[in-house]
């Protein structure tokens, strides 16, 4: 037998081996950490896995899809092994988890919105409509989806959204209240259950010492609950943007969830 020969029948034992093996698949969908924290916080975790278990980790704007692949030709106890290790993951980011299946952003919250059937709307400034974009991808949005208003100047969101002048006047357009005031405003315009709002700095210019590039002010509304926060995300203005998508979305899932813990006070100056 020759070695070329040698190498193909070995060749197709291993193929025939992988053919035997079960596939199971895990994943987990977690918000709020850079790859650099991911890794610190993972690092053990990782090393725990056998050999049969990969995992690959793909992070964007804060969003992170974690999946577990087994490969093993016992099927009962490769699924108890798959399980154990999905649990482990949910109970390392327990506060973080947007879903335990591989699933959009945009998809948890129209699911959410769905079952509950409920409405929402979003009036956009630094986003530019990104919201909206993003919530129309998911099939059968429109059940929940009404609208949005892409309130980028001044006058249109006091003129269309009624933001009060003297609240823009007073603390600026990337506020606090202004963010409130648009959630509420186009809640009211729309006639949802549910409204997003975003108000911020995408760059590359714009910034100032006390509100830099990347400042975003992010407002939701359920019912009369409204809860607003401010971030600062980094990068580039797409990245800052999808950022603060990601982020407008999540807290609208946290307050349906009944899971939303309120951020501390933010000097507005």
């Amino acid at each position: 037998m020759t070695f070329a020969s040698m190498n193909k029948k070995k060749e197709a034992s291993e193929s025939a081996k992988v053919k035997n093996l079960h596939t199971e698949t895990r994943h987990i969908v977690i918000y709020g950490y850079t790859r650099q924290e991911l890794n610190k916080v993972i690092k053990h975790f990782e090393a725990q896995l056998p050999e049969f278990v990969k995992i690959t980790i793909d992070t964007s704007s804060l969003v992170t899809k974690i999946t577990l692949t087994g490969m093993d030709s016992g099927v009962e106890l490769l699924r108890f092994n798959m399980n154990r290790y999905h649990s482990n993951l949910n109970q390392i980011f327990s506060q973080d988890v947007v879903a335990t299946e591989d699933k959009t952003v945009a998809q948890v919250l129209g699911e959410l919105l769905h079952e509950r059937e409920l409405t929402v709307s979003c009036a956009e400034s630094c986003t530019g409509g990104n919201l909206a974009h993003r919530i129309v991808q998911v099939p059968g949005s429109s059940s929940y989806f009404l609208g949005s208003v892409v309130s980028y100047a001044n006058d249109v969101k006091t003129d269309v959204l009624g933001v009060p002048k003297s609240d823009i006047s007073r603390d600026g357009a990337v506020s606090k209240n202004v963010a409130e005031a648009m959630a509420k405003g186009v809640a009211k315009l729309m006639r949802t259950d549910c409204a997003i709002a975003t108000t911020g700095i995408a760059g590359p210019e714009g910034g100032t010492k006390f509100k830099p590039v990347g400042t975003v002010w992010i407002a939701v509304k359920y019912g009369e609950t409204v809860v607003s926060e401010c971030l600062h995300f980094k990068g580039d203005r797409n990245m800052v943007i999808e950022s603060a998508t990601n982020h407008g979305m999540v807290m609208l899932i946290n307050l349906l969830r009944n899971t939303y813990e309120m951020q501390d006070d933010v000097n507005d100056d």
